[in-house]
């Protein structure tokens, strides 16, 4: 499961992370999804009549191939997994392999089992800061994100204009009586108040979007020709830890990046520290320029000072592939149910390897077993009526990146999609149930469809008796998971989706997370449910409807 970070231009237009609500129309309002925990009752017989199919074919997924598969997937020899590296490709293969050998169709658009997904690979190589000849350092002193931000040597200059907020509205701007083009500026974020602590611009306590988005600026001062903005940020290392995994690994973009094709300015996050040591002895004039401010009136301060940034990056192409196998449907072929799962992880660092046997190898290998489950279904005469899609989704891990790619390039139609059915870390237990593993958190299912939650409730009833858990369902969840995995990108499109979730552990994005803390008998479980809900959505009479909205 990819970590959430506060995306600090809000540019990618599928991040997880966005303030999107999805409201149920049956009565449900924000923050009112279902959240509660849904106890089977064990006293009711389950299902295990070998005449029903669902639980014939259920009864094919077994904890020991599910074992067989993650010490593949989550072995050394596959390096972390990481996208478009070595022991992805290595993982891609060991999955197609096996979606030939259980004779499922490949994908429609390339005749093999691959949809290439192209990234733009990017990382600073030594930027450094120098200020009055003072040496300042990247992820200490500033920060910058490579993706976001041109590929220069060296800019330079023997000056800095302050420049208030960096604002250009018609009400108030910034930029009214000075000549940036070529210049490097240094702003505050927010937006100038009066003494009554209102905005200059709304004129009442609401900021404008000057303040809540500060792309807003940066744009601005693409459009004024500015070299390089300089962003004052009071809590730098707060801004460093939110977003510490981010800056620290290699970043992913997808396509094929061009330079000089962004829409804002360079710029640069700076702690208060480099920005009194640029402000030196002109405090004054910066004070008086804030007085100015109070009244709605724009004023700058040069400042002379001998200012140099290396912003060099190193930037490669790279290859990712979604892997995908599909069974047709026999009566409605052209209905498709998307199963998915993320196949990518860390990767290493050094010598350490970061298997993610739980994340997501053990989401990796359900998805596995469920289309050996189907594919004998239909070598017995029992093919489904709606096709089934089986997704392995690279990119996961840096942004949702290949499943977005995906929903931007489907090789099944949106339209046509009835519900993507997720499976994301299933084989750990979480404090909350180290004593009852037999559980699952269940993530969306009453989101777009009233239809989509009644089957999952009503399977797990007849088949499976697991306990439900929704806890991290509701609107309100502070870790917003449900923005958080590869079904988002389905759910955004308006298609119905459910996510299978067993919570956190202590070795969440560690080298810890191994093969031999699973469990695989609860795994098992979990498979069989998910089963179960993905053999009654393939099958019933009537496509699930869709009584939700995308807001």
């Amino acid at each position: 499961m990819s970590i959430a970070f506060p995306n600090l231009l809000h540019h990618m237009k599928n991040k997880i992370f966005a303030a999107i609500l999805i409201v149920f129309i049956g009565g449900n309002v924000a923050g009112q999804y279902i959240s509660t925990v849904t106890v089977p009752d064990k006293n009711i017989p389950k299902i295990t009549n070998p005449k029903d199919l669902s639980f014939r074919y259920a009864s094919e997924i077994s904890a020991s191939s599910l074992r067989d598969h993650l010490r593949i997937l989550a072995s050394d020899s596959l390096e972390g997994r990481e996208t478009g590296q070595k022991g992805m490709e290595l993982a891609a293969d060991y999955i197609s392999k096996q979606l030939r050998n259980l004779g499922l169709n490949p994908s429609i658009s390339t005749g093999d089992y691959y949809q290439p997904v192209a990234f733009t690979y990017s990382k600073w190589k030594n930027s450094e800061m120098y200020v009055r000849g003072n040496r300042y350092r990247l992820l200490w002193d500033f920060i910058a994100m490579p993706e976001v931000n041109n590929s220069n040597t060296i800019i330079s200059d023997q000056e800095v204009i302050f420049l208030g907020y960096g604002i250009d509205s018609e009400i108030y701007s910034d930029y009214k009586k000075t000549d940036v083009k070529g210049k490097i500026i240094m702003i505050n974020k927010g937006e100038p108040l009066d003494k009554k602590g209102l905005s200059i611009i709304t004129k009442t306590e609401e900021q404008s979007d000057w303040t809540v988005d500060i792309n807003k600026k940066l744009i601005a001062a693409k459009e004024k020709g500015v070299k390089l903005v300089l962003i004052i940020e009071d809590d730098i290392k707060k801004l460093l830890e939110e977003n510490r995994r981010k800056l620290l690994s290699p970043n992913l973009q997808l396509g094929k990046r061009a330079e000089n094709e962004l829409r804002t300015a360079d710029h640069v996050y700076i702690s208060s520290t480099v920005a009194k040591a640029i402000i030196g002895d002109q405090e004054n004039k910066i004070l008086k320029a804030r007085e100015k401010y109070a009244k709605g009136k724009a004023e700058s301060v040069k400042l002379p000072i001998d200012f140099s940034i290396n912003m060099s990056k190193d930037i490669n192409i790279l290859e990712g592939k979604n892997v995908i196998g599909y069974i047709q449907g026999k009566s409605k072929p052209n209905e498709y149910i998307i199963v998915s799962a993320h196949y990518d992880h860390l990767g290493k660092r050094g010598d350490e390897v970061f298997n993610g046997a739980n994340d997501n190898g053990s989401g990796s290998s359900t998805l596995l077993e469920l289309a050996q489950s189907c594919q004998q279904a239909v070598l017995e005469g029992n093919a489904p009526e709606r096709s089934i899609v089986f997704l392995w989704f690279c990119g996961e891990e840096k942004g949702l990146l290949g499943s977005h790619y995906y929903t931007e390039n489907p090789v099944f139609p949106l339209q046509n999609t009835v519900v993507n059915i997720n499976v994301d870390m299933v084989g750990r237990t979480d404090d909350k149930y180290k004593d009852n593993p037999e559980y699952i958190y269940i993530i969306g299912s009453d989101r777009l469809s009233s239809d989509l939650h009644s089957i999952s409730e009503d399977v797990n009833k007849k088949y499976t008796q697991l306990t439900l858990d929704y806890t991290y369902n509701s609107e309100d969840d502070p870790n917003k998971y449900y923005y958080r995995s590869d079904h988002y990108n389905f759910a955004k499109n308006g298609i119905p989706a459910i996510f299978y979730f067993n919570g956190t552990h202590e070795d969440y994005h560690r080298t810890t997370d191994d093969v031999e803390k699973i469990n695989f008998d609860a795994m098992e479980n979990v498979g069989k449910l998910i089963f179960h809900t993905l053999f009654e959505l393939a099958n019933r009479p009537q496509r699930i409807k869709v009584d939700g909205v995308v807001k």
